[in-house]
């Protein structure tokens, strides 16, 4: 079954490459910032610039440096903020994450430009 994804998402550095690719195979379109050719080693304010003019959400835990980015990168930047308590990065087990952002992708629900993942 293919999934159409409501925005596209850059998943930042702490995320796994193989996050990305589980999203892909379900139908979403999802990029990582590990392992791209030019975002990998790219400060966070050239990823959000990237991601703003691409048009994709960034998927990151890192509130601190990515909510201020919010009032300066223009086109507007959108971040999907998650937890590792809640949400463990595991390359054992991402399923609980990958079940939870292919949920967040697939709701109707209105977006803000800053959310958590439920």
């Amino acid at each position: 079954m293919t999934v159409t994804a409501s925005e596209p998402l850059l998943l930042d550095e702490m995320f796994s490459p193989r996050l990305a690719e589980a999203l892909v195979a379900s139908g979403h379109d999802v990029v990582a910032v590990a392992g791209h050719a030019t975002l990998a080693a790219a400060a966070d304010v050239q990823v959000a610039a990237w991601a703003a003019q691409q048009g994709r959400r960034v998927v990151t835990e890192n509130v601190r440096d990515f909510v201020p980015l919010l009032a300066t990168v223009e086109p507007p930047l959108r971040v999907l903020l998650t937890s590792s308590r809640r949400y463990p990065r595991s390359r054992q087990n991402p399923a609980p994450l990958v079940r939870a952002l292919s949920a967040w992708l697939t709701s109707d629900e209105p977006r803000a430009s800053m959310e958590w993942l439920p």
